[in-house]
């Protein structure tokens, strides 16, 4: 079984092999709402080899010093909507954007990074494990766990 996704102009679509959703976590840092133009991103991290794109692809990296981490992007040449990235902090990992999900309606994030920059309007489900910045991989392995 697999979920399928893409952009927004549909010049490229992926594949994502796994039967359930993704778990998704939300990012609030100032990257992340500048990125999406929003309060915050919609991420998944999966296995590399789990997605598969075809399509009219773009990869690109910014320049050293204009993101926290750096990463290798992957999008659509021609609407520029970005699907995914990878970085050496997650290697063999992907992170996939969630809201290029053909079923994004119904991911719901298990956890909330970089708090202290999110929007003060926006209110979060106290059951919901935040962090204020980047867990360490012991803790949002364990945020997640629950």
């Amino acid at each position: 079984m697999s979920m399928e996704g893409g952009c927004r102009c549909e010049a490229v679509r992926y594949e994502l092999a796994t039967a359930d959703l993704p778990l998704t976590y939300a990012c609030h840092c100032l990257d992340c709402q500048t990125w999406s133009g929003s309060a915050f991103t919609l991420h998944a991290i999966s296995s590399d080899d789990a997605l598969s794109m075809r399509g009219n692809l773009h990869e690109f990296r910014l320049p050293d010093g204009q993101e926290a981490m750096p990463s290798d992007h992957i999008g659509c040449a021609a609407c520029l909507t970005r699907i995914a990235n990878r970085n050496p902090a997650l290697p063999n990992m992907i992170v996939l954007r969630v809201g290029t999900l053909d079923k994004s309606d119904e991911v719901k994030p298990a956890l909330h990074i970089w708090t202290r920059r999110k929007q003060a309007w926006l209110k979060i489900d106290e059951a919901i494990p935040t962090f204020e910045v980047s867990p360490t991989p012991a803790e949002f392995a364990a945020a997640v766990s629950r």
